[in-house]
């Protein structure tokens, strides 16, 4: 359940009723995965001088790059005391900086991504937000107020020992609304709700609450067909492979980074972790990921397409059409019949 409190702003206006000081403004690339947000950022963010901010969870880690998706070519480096992650000139942030074996929480990445926003801002740029993870988005654009709760060791240590499914049934009795909004595939989210639900008495998902908005967005997403997304999962996989993701595993795994390790538990990495290890063939981990880039692309589908404010789009050019209208001030065009479809 979501709450707004304290919101004053009305609906098209640019910042809350009586300041003076419009909110900054903030493109918001969404959608599944393998569904092109990585290169339509990349379009966008030439086109409208503009430099991203990474919102998938996975993109986040060191090292851990063909899997992921990053864009394969950049590389991290800083600009005065700017650090980055850049591609083809155009500065990525919060994208490469995490360590394989620590963790970022929802909350974290909502401030820093608030602290790259206003840096972006103050230098006449465009910001703008690319990635599938729905909830660092939405925590940005509605400012959610995430419990800070702190990480239980002990409560940890003895959850971690639980299979997965038990921690999903003891998550779901103790929030039943979990199930719509916490990846239940995920051991470190099931875990973060369990905990946030146990010490503070109150469902995990009736503690984010809606402040007064601190950005001005505009969300789209390229529309594909269910069967255009999975197939374009499918090749990217393969792609992957080819690229040398398995060497990418073996490579971390030489550095010391443990199979448990947070970084390790993205889809793929576990899956194909289990090749490596000699759990299964080749080809079975292979079919496995697919399935569980798939299943994860359906939740993403699920999680977008309850957000009317987003503006789905047939293609990379009508996407550019629609944020060029936004840009300046005026009503984006319809979109096209397949993409409102």
């Amino acid at each position: 359940m979501k709450v707004r409190v304290g919101s004053s702003r009305r609906p098209g206006s640019r910042g809350p009723v009586g300041t003076k000081r419009a909110l900054p403004r903030v493109l918001c690339i969404v959608g599944p995965t393998s569904s092109g947000k990585t290169s339509l950022g990349i379009r966008l963010a030439k086109r409208f001088k503009g430099e991203v901010i990474n919102a998938d969870a996975r993109q986040v880690f060191q090292s851990f790059d063909i899997g992921t998706g990053k864009p394969i070519g950049g590389k991290r480096t800083a600009i005065g005391s700017r650090k980055m992650y850049l591609y083809e000139d155009v500065p990525h942030y919060l994208m490469d900086f995490l360590p394989p074996d620590k963790s970022i929480t929802v909350a974290e990445w909502q401030d820093k991504a608030m602290v790259a926003v206003k840096g972006i801002s103050s230098r006449k740029k465009l910001p703008i937000v690319v990635g599938g993870t729905g909830l660092y988005v939405q925590a940005l654009v509605d400012n959610y107020v995430i419990p800070s709760l702190a990480p239980q060791p002990e409560f940890r240590k003895a959850m971690e020992t639980k299979p997965l499914a038990e921690l999903v049934k003891l998550l779901l009795r103790a929030d039943p609304d979990a199930k719509e909004q916490v990846d239940l595939k995920n051991p470190r989210r099931v875990l973060r709700a369990l905990e946030v639900s146990t010490f503070t008495g109150r469902p995990f998902t009736q503690q984010k609450v809606s402040a007064n908005p601190v950005i001005d967005p505009f969300m789209i997403a390229i529309k594909r067909e269910r069967e255009d997304v999975r197939a374009r999962i499918d090749s990217s996989v393969e792609a992957y492979i080819e690229a040398g993701w398995l060497d990418e595993i073996r490579a971390v795994r030489a550095k010391g980074v443990p199979w448990d390790a947070p970084a390790m538990t993205s889809i793929g990495y576990r899956e194909l972790g289990g090749y490596l290890r000699g759990e299964c063939t080749l080809d079975e981990a292979v079919k496995k990921t697919k399935e569980a880039t798939w299943h994860y692309a359906k939740r993403q589908l699920t999680w977008f397409k309850r957000d009317q404010r987003i503006h789905w789009v047939k293609d990379e050019a009508e996407a550019e059409a629609c944020v060029e209208a936004w840009l300046a001030n005026k009503k984006p065009p319809l979109a096209s019949a397949e993409a409102a479809a």
